[in-house]
């Protein structure tokens, strides 16, 4: 007995979306597809720094005491002014990237190029006050010592406040030398020599009964904990290495996973920031020359205000997350 086929013709149209489904075109569809994918790398990213600095939670760095300069006023305790005021600089750039969208729309040619330049200026002066910012965290402050279990000591007055190497480091007529691949034992690099030895720091600090050591471990009140001048002089009996500023080794804040994280995750948003920059350069120069006012369409400045977008949305993130919490 043959089966029988029952076939059900389809009534209308299957797909109604044309080149413009869900009334965005190809372009716009993709740049949301980009974004959505962006965004869970960098939800990844800063999982992977939360669940780090609570694993560390008592060692790690409190931001207040790291981002504390401001251009011009050096020696002025500024916390966190600075980054403040960068976050402000590109949360402004994108409402300028608002006002060119919306000046494209009305076919405005003058108008969507003076956003785009200030949209323009405004992520160049984050670049700028992003790599300002890496240069001090990369040269340091203040200087520590690291201790034979890679715990960070800090050196203090009878205040608190935080004193630097320089201010009681004592000069001893000793002769040091880099080890390298070339003269070391079993041909091994050594650490790189910092401007002081253990021994000028630990000589200068015993030279000052009113310097203190600081440790990295933060007590109920949040702050660091201050030994006594006793605790201070034996725990420095384990220093093994100055620490001046931050690398992806050691870090004169604190734990060195800070350090790591802040390089890796504010150098892959300054990335994002880069790449629209220099997509927005290309914009605004086709805005110029007229291309997208031939056209009757201003839709690629509408795409690159989506990603201009969602960079500025992420350092919101970060900042947040990274300075604040």
């Amino acid at each position: 007995m043959a089966a029988t086929v029952t076939t059900t013709a389809t009534t209308g149209k299957t797909w109604g979306g044309g080149n413009e489904p869900m009334g965005a075109s190809y372009g716009k569809l993709m740049m949301w597809f980009f974004i959505v994918s962006d965004a869970l790398t960098f939800s990844g990213f800063l999982a992977s720094y939360g669940f780090s600095r609570f694993k560390f939670l008592e060692t790690w760095p409190i931001a207040d005491e790291v981002f504390t300069h401001f251009p011009f006023l050096h020696g002025v305790d500024a916390p966190m002014y600075y980054v403040a005021l960068m976050t402000f600089i590109l949360i402004f750039s994108s409402v300028t990237m608002v006002l060119a969208v919306d000046a494209g729309h009305q076919l405005k040619k003058t108008k969507v190029a003076v956003y785009m330049l200030l949209t323009i200026v405004g992520g160049l002066i984050f670049l700028g006050s992003q790599a300002w910012e890496w240069k001090n965290f990369i040269k340091g402050e203040y200087g520590a010592v690291e201790t034979t279990g890679g715990a960070i000591l800090q050196f203090v007055d009878n205040d608190g406040a935080r004193v630097s190497l320089d201010d009681f480091a004592a000069t001893l007529p000793t002769d040091r030398a880099q080890k390298t691949r070339s003269n070391g034992i079993w041909f091994e690099d050594g650490a790189t020599l910092g401007e002081y030895s253990v021994d000028e720091v630990v000589e200068g600090f015993k030279a000052n009964p009113n310097l203190l050591v600081r440790t990295e471990v933060i007590n109920k009140d949040k702050q660091k904990t201050i030994l006594s001048r006793e605790e201070s002089i034996k725990r420095l009996e384990d220093a093994t290495i100055v620490v001046r500023g931050a690398n992806l080794v050691r870090n004169e804040y604190g734990h060195k996973l800070f350090a790591d994280f802040f390089f890796f995750i504010t150098g892959f948003h300054g990335f994002h920031v880069l790449s629209g920059v220099i997509i927005n350069i290309l914009i605004f120069f086709n805005v110029l020359l007229g291309t997208y006012e031939k056209r009757k369409s201003y839709e690629m400045v509408e795409k690159v205000g989506l990603y201009w977008h969602f960079v500025d949305l992420v350092w919101v993130f970060v900042f947040t997350f990274f300075y604040l919490v």
